[in-house]
């Protein structure tokens, strides 16, 4: 299918050799046209520029932009999209002064959503993501990375990968899959770390490498959850089996946690709520991303990752929802840009460039998504009529966005 866009407002985040990630002051920077056009072919980005230049083309189908904005798709690098059911009785022991932590540990959080999704069908747990998943695209997602870590039996871990995996196959979407099997301690291991450990290096990790239902490994290095050793265990493992390093680090606590992930060669750090000058300095010239997730502190009353900090410290950052059912139940990247912005104090450009070029590195598509760039995916949020970018956020209780286009597909 062609596709051409012409007298798009201002096209964002044009870039004709897109470099793999930003970092520090480099963020403040987002290359535009004005009056341009776009035109889309077989999935990809073709060609672009302004409308005084504008080429001649045959068989496409024409979109007038007058007004518009169009930039590329979001790019959300962490997720745990496929879950079954929901926790809002959670969410009102919280409002009530129950802690996250104290809901976990009389026996709600991770492990509750686990039991649900042990006792739901395949089927069922299909159609429940679907449904977000749609949802997702339809506000703007071109690019999505889903993590396992409901499930806590090898069965159940498999069962997750197996239905994003479909949703894959299914959607234009691109998906990224990451095995999470490290997100709790099961019930039955409480007073057996150790022995889940052994069970997730030993038995789940070959199992999801010899079906090929994951890229990435992650594990949920927190106090209470799993310790630096535990996560440096797990990731000597998953090299054995070529699964990249995607961690949880830093949500409540700093434990060394982060300088370990850079030494294993993490390709991402995310949560960051809690960071210190130590843990700064151990991400600067690395190739890990740091991930900030706002609408998790947003709904938890947690504080912000201080991306303010990290950018003016010569940091990258990118931005991902972390939707799930218990801590972020939204998967709205429109509004985790506008979050940033508000209450992490990043500029509509870092903000915007953190959810689309630096998202797209968190997950490694820096060569296929995040820009607007030839041969890229033709992934395009089309905005409806703005005064400015600037507006996207600011306008954070509006949804903005008239078109949807993934893969060279109109979504909405």
């Amino acid at each position: 299918m062609k596709l051409l866009l012409t007298n798009i407002k201002e096209l964002l985040q044009v870039r004709e050799n897109s470099p793999l990630k930003l970092s520090g002051k480099e963020m403040k920077g987002l290359p535009t046209l004005k009056n341009a056009w776009v035109f889309l072919n077989n999935g990809k980005i073709e060609d672009y520029g302004t409308m005084d230049n504008l080429k001649e083309y045959e068989g496409f189908k024409p979109l007038d932009c007058s007004g518009k904005m169009v930039l590329p798709a979001w790019c959300d690098s962490h997720s745990h999209l496929v879950y079954a059911g929901n926790r809002e009785q959670e969410f009102v022991d919280r409002i009530n002064g129950l802690t996250y932590q104290e809901i976990a540990e009389k026996g709600g959080g991770i492990v509750n959503s686990a039991k649900k999704l042990q006792e739901t069908s395949e089927e069922e747990l299909y159609n429940q993501s679907a449904t977000r998943l749609e949802e997702i695209m339809s506000l703007g997602t071109g690019a999505l990375e889903i993590k396992s870590g409901y499930g806590l039996t090898t069965e159940a871990e498999m069962k997750m990968l197996r239905v994003a995996k479909k949703l894959s196959e299914k959607y234009p979407i691109t998906i990224k899959t990451t095995f999470l099997g490290a997100h709790a301690i099961p019930t039955e291991y409480k007073e057996n770390k150790d022995g889940y450990m052994d069970l997730l290096c030993n038995e789940m990790l070959p199992k999801v490498a010899e079906k090929g239902l994951a890229e990435y490994v992650d594990i949920f290095c927190e106090e209470g959850y799993f310790s630096v050793a535990d996560m440096e265990r797990l990731l000597e493992e998953g090299k054995k089996y070529n699964l990249i390093p995607k961690v949880h680090v830093n949500q409540f606590n700093s434990i060394g946690g982060i300088e370990s992930a850079v030494k294993h060669k993490a390709l991402s750090v995310d949560h960051l709520e809690v960071m210190t000058d130590e843990d700064i300095d151990a991400l600067k010239n690395s190739d890990t991303m740091p991930v900030a997730l706002p609408s998790c502190s947003y709904f938890l009353s947690i504080p912000y990752a201080p991306g303010r900090k990290m950018i003016d410290a010569g940091l990258p950052l990118a931005l991902a929802t972390d939707y799930n059912p218990g801590s972020t139940p939204s998967g709205n990247m429109n509004f985790v840009v506008a979050t940033a912005c508000i209450k992490m104090r990043l500029t509509p450009e870092e903000a915007i460039n953190a959810a689309t070029i630096n998202g797209a590195y968190a997950m490694g598509l820096s060569d296929t998504h995040g820009s607007i760039t030839k041969g890229k995916a033709a992934n395009l949020i089309i905005t409806k009529p703005i005064p400015s970018y600037g507006y996207l956020p600011y306008a954070f209780g509006s949804n903005m966005i008239d078109a949807v286009i993934i893969n060279g597909k109109e979504v909405k």
